[in-house]
């Protein structure tokens, strides 16, 4: 029996979440998305988000319009899942520093008074985060890819073999390897 997946991009903020939602574009998965956000200089190609998945945990019903497609969740909203759902996440991991950074600048191009708390917090609050997210993952037996941003970027097609063969061979390597931008990755660990 085929199993209509719904194909859930999942990571913490600025791992990467966007650049694989545009590389399964490219590849054949077409994203569910508002286009509401819109492209800015922190995510040239776009963000490909969806504001309804910000009331997952009162209203999950809209998620049958997933099914077949990809859809972006952070991680800290995968929790908000209803149980028994037809999904597989591709999780995204980045050097955590990276992340960090990112943000940083982030927020400083949008003026942003209170960036939040200090790195070294901040750092320990992500990496207890996704223990308890794999966890969480495993226990409920969801299929997950990691997916190593760093790695995608500098050497993919190791990656992108794995991730056309975990979503049984339906995004295209070749297409999906188009649309990274080795330029784009900024915020590098050590600059």
């Amino acid at each position: 029996m085929q199993i209509d997946w719904i194909t859930l991009v999942s990571g913490l903020p600025r791992s990467g979440t966007s650049l694989m939602m545009q590389m399964l574009s490219a590849g054949g998965i077409s994203p569910l998305t508002d286009g509401l956000r819109a492209a800015d200089d922190d995510n040239p190609a776009g963000y490909f988000e969806l504001e309804r998945i910000q009331q997952l945990a009162t209203d999950s019903s809209w998620l049958n319009e997933a099914r077949g497609r990809s859809i972006k969740i952070i991680s800290l909203l995968l929790y908000d899942l209803p149980p028994g759902l037809p999904c597989r996440i591709l999780f995204m991991q980045r050097n955590l520093d990276e992340i960090l950074a990112s943000q940083r600048i982030m927020l400083q191009r949008r003026n942003v008074v209170d960036p939040g708390p200090a790195d070294d917090p901040m750092r320990r609050h992500f990496e207890n985060h996704l223990v308890k997210v794999q966890r969480w993952i495993n226990d409920r037996q969801i299929p997950c890819l990691k997916c190593d941003y760093n790695r995608l970027v500098q050497n993919p097609d190791p990656m992108l073999t794995d991730i056309s063969a975990f979503l049984d061979g339906h995004p295209d390597p070749a297409a999906m390897r188009q649309v990274i931008r080795p330029d784009l990755y900024r915020n590098k660990k050590g600059t």
